[in-house]
């Protein structure tokens, strides 16, 4: 019986962790917050899949749109792989007890959204990762092989040797919730801490998305790719005193148009169909259900050049029965005396999803920077890695799809290689001399600069001088981060933020490195 650690709670890490569990090997899940703080349980829209794999056409056109949606740099068999496996996964996921919505015949309810070219989409109404979640929790529970340790801020590797050149990880360190520094060994180590949305001024992560897993990793000698495809969600609520809401990408799947204010005039006053009027056709022939790039630069540039802060997502054409259908979003909504079907709704972009992460293998395992191999039992799973999967845009859906078949990849090998070791004595984490931070309100205006950063220089639309600017802004910011760290005892705001530079700087010095544009990047000094 060997020992495993995973770092975080989303569907990819539990999902993980029943696999471990299942196979006889005992688990610690290790998450910073509380499991319901994961990017899953905010999930709106749902998990793009092919049930039948007898059906060559339609996963044939499964692989085909994401491969588009990526704009040609997908690592096409790593999406063959996904796509292919998509349909064991998802009877995975209804064996532990998910229940995807199904219609009157009894067959699941698939919905079409962005950039795919047929409805293949399952989903829980517009709650589909609070529904995975849920299931997958209650399998967590009820495993007498696996730990739980909420609010636990995972804050660095452990190395068997830090100074050999071949490196393999022997356990962790974490922050309690008393802030005293735990260490935990292990013989395997899952991260599956999600993106890094809180990077950016607006995002429609949790408050956890602080990019922790790729900054520890980086520092234990991981090596990243494609850091400069950050998606942003062209549809988030627009609403003064209120964090960005996801408005799920499965509403304009069912018709929801987006206007400008003045267009929203016009049809109002000329009627016919509001399609007709969307700036969307001037970016692209599929108009509103453009791919997610497409969609949100549309938007940043019509809203440039109005000088107003949000469009229109309307669905007043839509009939009553879509408030049924988009339950959270209309209770959401109701907040602020609106409604689906009645009220044009404003959105506006917001930092989504990371494209890029921690470079994997195909069995999720974490490459080594500077060499051919693998950290030695370090794996990555979910939003933290990057598979190729996804190129450089994600297609809708396809997340907890790609995260699913990876936690079930990574955890296969795991158990198959993985060997039980004996017990070590592990380092204790250097305490010596460190004061307390007495003054924590730099920290609150140094992560308020690093969001104006990125969000102004390294955002949707980049250019060479605000790239510039921008990284001479975030290695000052490393200077000071890193002064506190070598005299500061930890405290989740200072781990947090020094994770947040670390993965700032790599998403700027990527995106200086490319020289096209690209799916998700774009610097208009590369037109």
């Amino acid at each position: 019986m060997a020992h495993i650690l995973v770092v975080g709670s989303g569907i990819a890490g539990l999902f993980a962790a029943i696999r471990c569990a299942d196979a006889g090997h005992t688990v610690s899940i290790v998450t910073k917050s509380a499991p319901r703080d994961s990017s899953t349980n905010w999930a709106q829209g749902g998990i793009a899949g092919i049930l039948d794999k007898t059906d060559g056409l339609a996963l044939d056109a499964h692989i085909t749109d994401t491969i588009a949606a990526g704009d040609g740099h997908c690592d096409e068999e790593i999406v063959r792989i996904v796509c292919r496996e998509a349909g064991d996964r998802i009877r995975d996921l209804l064996s532990i007890g998910v229940k995807f919505d199904t219609n009157l015949d009894g067959e699941f309810d698939l919905a079409k959204e962005g950039g795919h070219s047929s409805s293949r989409i399952l989903h829980a109404k517009d709650a589909t990762g609070a529904e995975i979640e849920g299931a997958l929790m209650a399998a967590v529970r009820s495993s007498e092989l696996i730990s739980m340790y909420p609010d636990h801020l995972a804050v660095d590797l452990i190395l068997d040797d830090k100074n050999a050149k071949q490196k393999d990880v022997v356990g962790i360190w974490c922050l309690d919730d008393s802030e005293m520094m735990v260490t935990f060994a292990a013989d395997a180590i899952l991260i599956a801490t999600g993106g890094a949305g809180q990077l950016y001024r607006h995002t429609t992560n949790p408050h956890v998305a602080c990019g922790d897993g790729i900054a520890m990793s980086i520092r234990a000698g991981a090596l990243t790719r494609d850091m400069e495809f950050v998606q942003f969600h062209p549809t988030a609520l627009a609403l003064e005193g209120d964090r960005p809401f996801l408005i799920t990408e499965a509403l304009r799947g069912h018709g929801a148009v987006l206007l400008t204010r003045d267009e929203y005039v016009r049809w109002k006053e000329e009627g016919g169909s509001p399609e007709n009027y969307s700036f969307t056709l001037k970016y692209s022939p599929s108009g509103s259900l453009a791919t997610r790039d497409i969609v949100a630069r549309a938007t940043d540039e019509e809203l440039k050049r109005s000088g107003q802060d949000s469009v229109f997502l309307v669905t007043e054409h839509l009939g009553k029965d879509v408030v049924q259908r988009f339950p959270t979003i209309e209770s959401r909504l109701q907040r602020h005396g609106i409604s689906l079907a009645e009220d044009p709704l404003p959105v506006s972009p917001a930092a989504h999803y990371f494209v890029g992460g921690l470079a994997v293998d195909d069995n999720g395992g974490v490459l080594q920077a500077g060499l051919e191999r693998v950290i030695g039992g370090l794996y990555a799973i979910g939003e933290v890695a990057c598979t190729g999967m996804h190129g450089a845009n994600r297609l809708a859906s396809n997340s907890l799809l790609e995260a699913v078949v990876f936690a079930h990849r990574a955890s296969e090998h795991l158990i198959a290689v993985i060997q039980d070791t004996a017990p070590r004595t592990l380092p204790e984490w250097r305490a010596d001399e460190m004061v307390e931070m007495r003054e924590h309100s730099p920290l609150v205006h140094d992560r308020r600069a690093l969001q104006s950063t990125m969000t102004d220089d390294v955002g949707l639309v980049k250019s060479n001088a605000r790239l510039q600017r921008a990284e001479r802004r975030l290695a000052l910011l490393k200077e000071e981060v890193e002064r506190l760290w070598q005299r500061c005892k930890p405290s989740k705001e200072l781990v947090q933020l020094r994770n947040m530079v670390q993965v700032a700087r790599r998403v700027c010095s990527s995106s200086i490195a490319r020289k096209t544009n690209i799916g998700l990047h774009y610097n208009k000094d590369l037109i």
